[in-house]
């Protein structure tokens, strides 16, 4: 077992373990610490623990020290001169004409480089721009392109439910999302009902998934045929949501009873249960238009 710490440098950042060696570290404290990129300046989010040494990526970087006074001044001083540093690219992009968005601008804490984020479409040569870029600022330039995804990260916003985005204010790591998800919450397959304002997949469509899975498994398919306490009858619809499945019953007068049955007051007689969405069971919802067929082909890249 490792001692260690949960640093994380940016909000809703993910979060790097390192060593707090002899340095005594709590949760919500300033920390200077060595990272890939040099000396960085972040914040403890996870108190000393013990974890399997399997779960670190080696080697394992120390705490330096807890940040001074001196140290949070410095960090102010920085985030300044990453707001002068974004206008005097935006400047240069625009002198060199090149087709990209500056997205964000970040110094290392030692002042050693400064990054550059941008996005876009296909590849940029960025040469001359970096060469003007070291002669202003008189240090080691990066410039980094980026997804959509990580844009509206760094960005901020507000989605489709109209609360803050999840990814910018406390997903600390992008997580897989399917189109299969959507359709086993039984979701519109519409581009517009289902993708965030990145234009990919939506990220919340992965925080129940796991509860659709386990109802899915229980829930018989429409047209299994169910036993229930008024008889035998044929499923017509069911909600994963409240684990309700609508039966459709013929009564010894000949007439048809349509009732709801909690999913552990009926038992299958013949047929099956939902489980798993099959890959050629989704048709996605668009129109004839060129804007639909690029907007799906949008959703489907790597989320």
């Amino acid at each position: 077992m490792i001692k260690v710490v949960g640093i994380r440098f940016k909000k809703a950042g993910k979060i790097y373990y390192f060593d707090p060696s002899t340095v005594e570290v709590q949760k919500g404290d300033n920390v200077i610490v060595e990272t890939a990129r040099g000396i960085e300046f972040g914040e403890c989010v996870t108190g000393p623990k013990f974890i399997k040494e399997e779960e670190v990526v080696s080697p394992l970087k120390s705490v330096i020290r807890k940040a001074s006074e001196e140290d949070e001044k410095q960090h102010k001083e920085n985030k300044i001169k990453e707001k002068e540093a974004f206008n005097i690219c935006l400047e240069k992009i625009q002198e060199h004409k090149l087709v990209m968005k500056l997205i964000d601008v970040e110094y290392t804490f030692d002042n050693n480089k400064v990054i550059f984020y941008f996005t876009a479409d296909g590849r940029i040569d960025f040469r001359e721009l970096v060469k003007d870029l070291a002669t202003v600022f008189r240090t080691r330039i990066e410039l980094r392109q980026i997804g959509v995804r990580d844009e509206s990260k760094m960005v901020g916003g507000l989605g489709p439910c109209g609360r803050p985005l999840c990814c910018s204010s406390f997903l600390g790591d992008f997580v897989p999302v399917s189109i299969k998800m959507a359709k086993e919450q039984n979701l519109s397959l519409n581009p517009t009902k289902i993708s965030g304002i990145c234009g990919r997949l939506m990220c919340c469509l992965n925080y129940e998934q796991e509860t659709y899975e386990d109802i899915r498994k229980k829930l018989p398919r429409i047209g299994s045929i169910v036993d229930t306490e008024d008889g035998i009858g044929e499923v017509i619809s069911n909600s994963a949501v409240r684990e309700l499945v609508k039966v459709k019953i013929k009564t010894k007068d000949g007439e048809e009873l349509i009732r709801e049955y909690k999913i552990d007051k009926i038992a299958l007689v013949s047929g099956g249960f939902e489980g798993i969405i099959d890959e050629d069971e989704i048709e996605i919802e668009i129109q004839d238009s060129d804007a639909d067929v690029k907007e799906i082909d949008e959703l489907f890249k790597e989320n």
